[in-house]
C-alpha cells in the first residue's frame, strides 16, 4: 500500500509539475494605455515643451513623437536597421505620442516588455527573428590610435547607456540656431552645436562609442557597427556639412532648404565630412559583411486600435 501511494504520489506530482511547468505566464503590459497621433514641433521641442522618445516618472511612461520602427526598436532593443517590414514602415511614417501607466512593482527596466505586448495589442504587430549577413561599417580604433578623450569619472551622468530605456531628463536647451546652443542633460551629456561656413560643429560631452555608431549610421549608406571593445563613454567632436545633414533630414521625411545662413555654393561629397570627423577621432569605418539579428515584421496595423 505504501509502494502504491509513493507511486501514485509521484505521478500526481509529476502530472501537478508538468500541467504547471505548460502554463504560460501572462505577457506583463501596462494597466492603461493611451495612443495618440502626434506632429513633430520643432519650436515646441526647441522650448522644451514637447520630447521624443522615452520618459519614465514614477510608475508613468511618457513616450513622445515616436515612430513605429522607433517604438519597435525600442520594444525589441535593436537598431532601426535590424527591423524589415513594409515600405510605409520607417522613420518617415506617421508618429505617436503614448501615455501609460505601469503595474505596482514594475520597473523603468520592464518597459519594452511592456511595451510589446502594447504593439501586439493595438497595433496587431506579429514578428519572427532572423539572421542575415549584412553589409556594414565596422566602427573600429585607426592605425594611429584613439585621439578622442574619455570623459572624466566626476563628469555628471547622464542617461542610461544604449540597450537600456531611457532615464528620466528634462532637457535644458540655451542660445539660438543662428548665434549656437547649448544642450543640457541629453542621453550624451551637454551638446554644444554651431553652425560656421554651412558646416555643424557638434559636440558631445559624455557619449558611448555605441551611441557614436548609431549616429553615424544615418550619414553612411550601411549600418556602423561598433567594433572597438570600448566601454567608456567619450568626448565627440562631429563636424557635419550642409549636404550630410539634408542626406539625414530627407531620410527621416523632415524638409530642409537647400540654402541656409552660412551655407555654401559648393556641396561636399556626400559623408566626406563624417569620414573626416571619424579620422580625427581616432577612429575608421571598415567595410564588411557580418551577420546581424533582425526582426521581420509578419503583420503591423498603420493605425492602432482605438483606446
Amino acid at each position: 500500500m505504501l509502494k502504491t501511494f509513493r507511486k501514485t504520489g509521484a505521478g500526481l506530482l509529476l502530472v501537478a509539475s508538468t500541467a504547471f511547468a505548460q502554463t504560460p505566464a501572462a505577457p506583463l503590459a501596462f494597466d492603461v494605455a493611451s495612443v495618440k497621433l502626434g506632429t513633430i514641433d520643432q519650436a515646441k521641442i526647441l522650448a522644451g515643451q514637447q520630447h521624443v522618445g522615452l520618459k519614465v516618472e514614477g510608475n508613468r511612461v511618457d513616450i513622445g513623437i515616436s515612430s513605429l520602427s522607433e517604438l519597435i526598436a525600442m520594444a525589441y532593443k535593436v537598431k532601426y536597421y535590424q527591423i524589415q517590414g513594409p515600405d510605409w514602415l520607417g522613420p518617415t511614417g506617421q508618429r505617436f505620442d503614448i501615455l501609460a501607466k505601469m503595474p505596482e512593482g514594475a520597473t523603468k527596466e520592464q518597459v519594452p516588455e511592456m511595451l510589446q505586448a502594447l504593439l501586439a495589442e493595438r497595433f496587431k504587430l506579429t514578428l519572427h527573428r532572423i539572421g542575415k549577413e549584412t553589409q556594414v561599417y565596422a566602427l573600429m580604433i585607426g592605425k594611429n590610435g584613439l585621439k578622442m578623450k574619455e570623459t572624466p569619472t566626476e563628469a555628471p551622468v547622464a542617461a542610461a547607456g544604449d540597450d537600456a530605456p531611457a532615464k528620466d531628463t528634462n532637457m535644458k536647451i540655451s542660445g539660438t540656431q543662428e548665434k549656437g546652443m547649448t544642450i543640457t542633460n541629453t542621453p550624451v551629456g551637454t551638446q554644444k552645436v554651431t553652425m560656421v561656413d554651412g558646416i555643424l560643429h557638434v559636440e558631445a560631452s559624455k557619449m558611448p562609442v555605441s551611441m557614436l555608431a548609431e549616429a553615424l549610421s544615418r550619414y553612411v549608406d550601411h549600418p556602423v557597427v561598433d567594433m572597438t571593445e570600448l566601454k567608456g563613454n567619450y568626448q565627440v567632436v562631429l563636424d557635419i556639412s550642409q549636404e550630410d545633414i539634408r542626406n539625414v533630414m530627407r531620410s527621416v521625411g523632415a524638409a530642409m532648404p537647400a540654402g541656409g545662413a552660412g551655407a555654401t555654393d559648393t556641396a561636399s561629397e556626400p559623408g566626406s565630412s563624417i569620414i573626416t570627423s571619424v579620422q580625427q577621432l581616432g577612429l575608421k569605418l571598415d567595410p564588411r559583411k557580418t551577420s546581424l539579428d533582425m526582426i521581420v515584421i509578419d503583420h503591423l496595423e498603420k493605425l492602432p486600435t482605438e483606446n
